[in-house]
């Protein structure tokens, strides 16, 4: 068999089998603790961010938001009335010092006694004292006010959790309460939602590689093809945006993740899918099928048939394997044509009888004319 050797830009990619992650998968627990009312879609649906998932019995947290109202009713009529006890208090006060002071006027001139007096200015050190107490009540009236404006807005948010709303985009899971059972607040897992749009495909490469891949992303972006193993394997493409910061000592194997939209979900979290990571393209790179490079002593050879139908035992330089061809990158030129099949019983000067007007990369039949072996 003989293949005509030929010029094409060539992929570089590393193929890898990858697993498919959702981009988000979020835990739906109840922030209070009552009895499930409703559920308002169906196990399995795609349901959009803010969409209503669940209700809570709603009565408990009403009438506790009630409570809170009606209290804070109460002690805003509390402030008013200690407010006026103050002025009240106060204009007591103003009078007895007053009082004292022209108590202690008059005993100075000797018109009333000193008893009189002191009993004047221990009234009004009272009364100042009094005052002293309302202005403390009325601070402890206002911070009383501000606790129960906040025990009010709690109240609110309580019962705004009894309606519990999707956080993201996705697909709901099996619901694990059922309309009518009691859901602890912050323990019971009401279901999951997965995010599929987009999605990551995680994989591993050899280490080797790390550098290259490196060296390609300083370059831009690198694209990354998945293809879902199932009966449908049509290739998704995206990015390749993420590089573990460790190697794998076990396996010398570095962690890699691709994101990719996944527009129709064919994609799904825990799927398996083959991974082509696109690194660059050689272009007008010569290519010879994977069969015709062989390996002797000296090095990598291939038998090429020359115009008069015998062949030359010629040292290559190979590059890398692209799917089933070899990239040579030095020992031949575009049109050239070498021998794929039969090489053991060929040596250099073997006559050999080919179809030279097969296909380009085809297989053209040859006999080698005379037992040998290659080196």
């Amino acid at each position: 068999m003989t293949a005509k050797v030929m010029e094409k830009d060539v992929p570089v990619d590393i193929a890898a089998i990858g697993n498919v992650e959702a981009y988000a998968v979020i835990s739906v627990r109840s922030q209070v603790t009552g009895q499930l009312t409703d559920i308002a879609f169906r196990e399995g649906d795609f349901v959009r961010q803010g969409q209503q998932l669940f209700t809570f019995d709603r009565r408990p947290f009403e009438a506790a938001l009630a409570q809170a109202e009606a209290n804070l009713t109460r002690d805003r009529a509390l402030l008013a009335q200690t407010e006026a006890q103050l002025s009240r208090d106060a204009a007591n006060a103003e009078y007895q010092q007053l009082t004292a002071e022209r108590q202690a006027s008059l005993t100075a001139r000797g018109i009333l006694s000193k008893d009189q007096a002191e009993q004047a200015r221990a009234q009004a050190d009272a009364t100042a004292a009094v005052v002293k107490a309302d202005k403390a009540a009325i601070e402890s009236a206002r911070a009383q006010l501000v606790a129960q404006e906040a025990a009010i807005e709690n109240a609110r948010v309580s019962l705004g959790y009894t309606v519990i709303r999707s956080p993201i985009d996705g697909r709901t899971g099996t619901v694990n309460v059922k309309v009518g059972g009691l859901v602890t607040a912050g323990q019971t897992e009401l279901m999951t939602i997965a995010r599929v749009q987009p999605v990551f495909v995680t994989f591993t490469v050899p280490a080797v590689h790390l550098s290259t891949i490196k060296q390609h992303m300083a370059d831009g972006q690198l694209s990354v093809t998945a293809v879902p193993q199932d009966a449908d394997a049509q290739p998704a493409v995206g990015k390749l945006t993420f590089i573990d910061n460790l190697v794998d000592t076990t396996t010398d194997t570095i962690k890699l993740k691709a994101t990719l939209p996944n527009p129709d979900r064919r994609l799904w979290p825990g799927q398996f899918a083959r991974v082509n990571l696109h690194l660059a393209t050689l272009p007008h790179a010569i290519v010879v099928p994977a069969q015709a490079v062989q390996t002797g002593q000296d090095g990598q050879y291939v038998f090429v048939v020359k115009e008069n139908s015998t062949v030359e035992q010629r040292p290559v330089t190979s590059a890398q394997r692209a799917d089933q061809d070899v990239v040579i990158a030095k020992g031949l030129r575009p049109g050239e044509t070498v021998v794929t099949e039969g090489q053991l019983r060929l040596e250099p000067g073997s006559h050999v009888t080919t179809d030279l007007n097969a296909a380009p990369g085809g297989g053209g039949r040859g006999r080698g004319g005379r037992a040998g072996r290659g080196r």
